[in-house]
Formats: C-alpha cells, sequence, structure tokens
C-alpha cells in the first residue's frame, strides 16, 4: 500500500504529515516555510516529496467559514489543489474539511506540556497529522 500524505497550507507555510505504509498511524513529517505567497515553491516540495515517498494521494486541508462557507484561504486551497494535478494528474487529492484541526491540534501539544514557541514551531505539521487522520478515518469507513 502507499503511503498518504497530509497538507496544511498556509501563506507562508506548509505542515506536512504521512501515513505509516499500513495506512494506520500519521504523523508530523515537516513544517515547510516559503516565501509569503510562493506556493510554486511550495507546491515543487510536495511533489518531491511524493515522488521520494512513492505517495499518489493527499488529504489536503480546506479551511472553510465556521459556517460552512468558502473563504479565500479556501479557494487559494483549491487552486494549489488544481495547480498540483496540472503538474501530476496521477495524485488523488482529497479536500478535508479543517475548521476545528488548529484547535485539536494545539489541544494535543498542550497535553504533551510544549512550551508555547514550541508549539509555535510544530502546529502546522500537527494540524496536517489531524487532517490526515481525519481523511483516513472517513477512508476507512468510521
Amino acid at each position: 500500500m502507499n503511503k498518504l500524505l497530509g497538507l496544511d497550507l498556509g501563506t507562508k507555510t506548509l505542515g506536512i504529515a504521512i501515513s505509516d505504509a499500513l495506512l494506520i498511524a500519521a504523523h508530523g513529517y515537516e513544517n515547510f516555510t516559503f516565501e509569503p505567497g510562493n506556493y510554486k515553491k511550495a507546491r515543487e516540495h510536495v511533489l518531491k516529496i511524493c515522488e521520494e515517498e512513492d505517495i499518489t494521494e493527499i488529504a489536503l486541508g480546506y479551511p472553510l467559514h465556521m459556517n460552512g462557507e468558502i473563504s479565500e484561504r479556501a479557494k487559494s486551497c483549491l487552486r494549489f489543489k488544481d495547480d498540483l494535478l496540472k503538474d501530476n494528474p496521477n495524485l488523488k487529492i482529497t479536500m478535508v474539511d479543517e475548521r476545528m484541526t488548529t484547535i485539536i491540534a494545539n489541544r494535543r501539544l498542550l497535553e504533551a506540556d510544549l512550551s508555547h514557541k514550541k508549539r509555535k514551531e510544530v502546529i502546522d505539521k500537527m494540524s496536517a497529522v489531524v487532517i490526515l487522520e481525519s481523511y483516513m478515518m472517513t477512508r476507512k469507513g468510521g
């Protein structure tokens, strides 16, 4: 089985999570930083990881407003998805509602007793883990 990739796309950071080969667990892979708005650099980095890790399936966070309406960031994520698919049409990319992921990720980091500075360093990666776990649960029908 191929591993899965989870992404939490921001304006200058990309939280990345990866599943194990058995699709049982997800772990933080990386917090990738890029120049604000330089989504091309982020996209190239994702494509490189997909090639190195033999990944064909991605769960991409979809930041809707709390009322379910599409936000500007959500539109940006959809463009990111479209651009990834132009570069690699063999990818399967699923948009995952990420409205509560940062809260869940922050709670986990607080429970791990991480300092504010350390939480800030890893929050995007942890949010990507939550996005990927959510996707893995729905994929299994859970």
